[in-house]
């Protein structure tokens, strides 16, 4: 029986569960002017004025709409991990599946640069550089994506390595196609699961990054965040207004992670046979 990893990872019900609130942290995001009555840097007149009709999350200490705030942080947070997600994975792809090709001086050359990429933790160096840096939005993402590749592309190496040593492969190279052309028209099509795990990985690891950068007070202070905005709201704990600011923050992350990582355990567990069977026994 053929088993489509791609299908049935996103078919049980965690990545359905998992799936639903993402798709509605997205629309809410791309809605964001719709459903607030407020831009999020418009000052109200009022500071720390608790939920009403108005301000269904109140305001915060600047006389800012948080719910508006809230909204528009999610826009950052998407951009964020879509944009990280498409670049490291593409330089993971292209690095990982040539090297795996063309192997040699080539391969030793990029897996030397892996493994030494690797063994830097990324979130120490993102710090070191956010901090002289400030970096606005663009080169955040592009630190980001610089510093997630490595490892997916040890995984992609590990994968081609194994995928053309099969027969269809091993014909196209015998009547002489081109690397590209193995590449594109054999690996690529076979990669999709792996690639897409792979994705949800690196969104899910420039959510955090993305947030624990605005949290330590060493990103563009003009950008919306929700991890500056959990900074701003912990400055006042002392006051009941963490209850409205903080708390439904700290949700909304904490809702996109765990989403992004019960899609990623769903789609290991189907691309894993060892794991599909433990799940079916459990059953």
């Amino acid at each position: 029986m053929h088993i489509d990893p791609l299908r049935d990872g996103f078919s049980n019900r965690f990545a359905l569960m998992a799936l639903s609130i993402l798709l509605a942290i997205i629309l809410m995001a791309i809605l964001a002017p719709v459903l607030t009555r407020f831009p999020p840097d418009y000052y109200t007149g009022q500071i720390f004025s608790p939920p009403s009709y108005s301000h269904p999350l109140g305001t915060d200490s600047m006389g800012q709409d948080i719910w508006s705030r809230l909204l528009f942080g999610a826009r950052t947070t998407l951009f964020v991990a879509a944009s990280v997600t498409l670049i490291s994975t593409l330089l993971s792809f292209l690095v990982g599946a040539s090297a795996a090709l063309i192997g040699g001086l080539y391969e030793s050359f990029w897996m030397r640069i892996v493994d030494a990429m690797s063994s830097v933790p990324p979130m120490i160096v993102m710090i070191l550089l956010a901090a002289y840096l400030r970096p606005n939005l663009l080169v955040m993402v592009l630190l980001l994506s610089f510093l997630s590749w490595p490892i997916g592309a040890r995984i992609i190496r590990s994968q081609v390595l194994s995928l053309k040593e099969r027969g269809h492969v091993y014909a196209s190279r015998t009547f002489g196609a081109s690397w590209w052309h193995i590449l594109k028209s054999h690996i690529a099509p076979e990669l999709g699961p792996l690639l897409t795990a792979i994705m949800i990985q690196d969104a899910r690891r420039a959510v955090f990054m993305e947030a624990a950068m605005g949290f330590l007070g060493v990103s563009d202070p003009m950008v919306i965040s929700w991890g500056k905005m959990m900074q701003q709201a912990l400055a006042f704990t002392y006051l009941n207004v963490w209850e409205w600011w903080l708390l439904p923050t700290g949700f909304a992350l904490s809702l996109t992670l765990v989403s992004l990582s019960f899609l990623g355990l769903s789609l290991e567990t189907a691309m894993d046979p060892r794991l599909r069977k433990d799940e079916l026994g459990a059953e």
